[in-house]
């Protein structure tokens, strides 16, 4: 296919089995394949050439990537890597420059570097726009200074996307700038948080006079908040609009247990349980229809919608499994201090699903802030009454 070519299937195809025989997936090195298929345009069809697309629909991709599928071709480990594909990588595709976007989005995508997310913050969660870490100008380099919390993967990531305030005489909307942060720059402290299961998948992260030159940042000086947004749709829909077939995502297990422990039945639990496998259903085929709506644009509020959604339902469905599991049901093997590179929410036991989705309605944007999203931006009501949009954050209480 060149560049003058029609991006349809059927040129997808050709050159799927063209990446295919050039490198077949049994006889090379994993990153090697990878490598070779981001080059070749076949890792997002939808972004431009050279940049691992091919500028095709994105209604597309599933065409290249049931061919790999099927030839045993490996993938890029999604979850691992869910924060770069996630928000970072279009966040980085719309706003970065032709230099940004060439050095990061191909490690991104191949898995070579991980990615986290320095949003949140010990007084600026819900309200992100009020964060308070500081980047100052110096040159063509920034100094950051502040803390940011509830990092996931900030342990494990050589880069973060990091949004900071420049201007603290603005509005707190329009005083933020954004940026791609070095991990392992000098003052960057990384610091585990031990949650309610047990764990460390998340950090605190306590940035001392972080140097950041000015070519990492993304869209203008002041315009961090229209750059955050870019990431905050896309991290929404990565969170509550996955891929699933029918039957997956933590209703499985649910239903599994269900049919395996026939002893563990009551009636009452029985009607609760078609009633959540017919939400997790409805919830599935939303999802496709949300992606069918990507295919064509960029993602919406609807994104927001999906979210609290998928929130409720995994909080509901994990109660349900631990109630029926009985006096079992808040047991789990392997309590323990980890610092787990991913959240496995299906290969646990009932115990640590139940207490872990205790965190989908914070994370990715709290449940709260959902409803105002939805309420204001998909059903057209009037928004919450605020006093402190357009006066300067500086002067704000806090």
């Amino acid at each position: 296919m060149t560049a003058a070519a029609p991006a349809d299937a059927g040129a997808l195809r050709a050159r799927t089995r063209d990446l295919l025989a050039a490198h077949p997936p049994a006889d090379t090195d994993r990153t090697d394949f990878l490598r070779a298929r981001f080059d070749a345009g076949l890792a997002w069809v939808h972004y431009p050439e050279g940049l691992g697309g091919l500028g095709a629909p994105r209604a597309l991709q599933s065409v290249v990537d049931d061919g790999l599928a099927a030839a045993g071709a490996p993938d890029n480990d999604p979850r691992r890597i869910g924060i770069g594909l996630g928000m970072a990588a279009p966040t980085l595709l719309a706003h970065g420059s032709d230099e940004v976007r060439r050095r990061f989005l191909r490690p991104l995508w191949v898995g070579e570097e991980v990615w986290c997310q320095l949003f949140s913050e010990p007084g600026a969660g819900s309200d992100l726009a009020a964060l308070a870490t500081r980047a100052v100008r110096d040159g063509d380099d920034w100094i950051v200074t502040g803390q940011k919390v509830w990092t996931s993967s900030a342990h494990t990531a050589r880069w973060a996307i990091l949004i900071a305030r420049s201007d603290p005489g603005l509005p707190k909307h329009r005083g933020l700038t954004y940026f791609v942060c070095d991990m392992t720059a000098p003052g960057v402290d990384v610091r585990p948080l031990r949650q309610l299961t047990g764990e460390a998948e998340f950090n605190e992260v306590f940035l001392s006079g972080v140097r950041i030159p000015d070519r990492h940042r993304l869209g203008a000086v002041g315009a961090g908040w229209q750059v955050a947004r870019t990431t905050l749709m896309n991290e929404r829909v990565s969170i509550g609009g996955r891929r699933l077939p029918r039957e997956g995502g933590m209703i499985a297990p649910a239903a599994r247990t269900w049919r395996e422990r026939p002893e563990l039945r009551t009636h009452a639990l029985h009607q609760r349980l078609l009633t959540l496998w017919v939400e997790a259903e409805a919830a599935r085929l939303a999802g496709e229809r949300l992606r069918q709506q990507l295919a064509a644009g960029v993602p919406g509020p609807e994104g927001s919608a999906m979210k609290l959604f998928f929130a409720r339902l995994n909080q509901e469905i994990s109660a349900l499994e631990v109630e029926l599991r009985g006096p079992e049901g808040l047991l789990y093997d392997d309590w323990t201090l980890r610092r787990p590179e991913l959240v496995d929410f299906t290969g646990r036991d009932a115990g640590y699903r139940y207490l872990r989705a205790k965190g989908n309605s914070i994370e990715g944007g709290t449940s709260e802030v959902l409803l105002n999203i939805v309420a204001e931006r998909v059903l057209g009501l009037p928004s919450e009454p605020r006093d402190d949009k357009d006066i300067a954050w500086k002067d704000l209480a806090r």
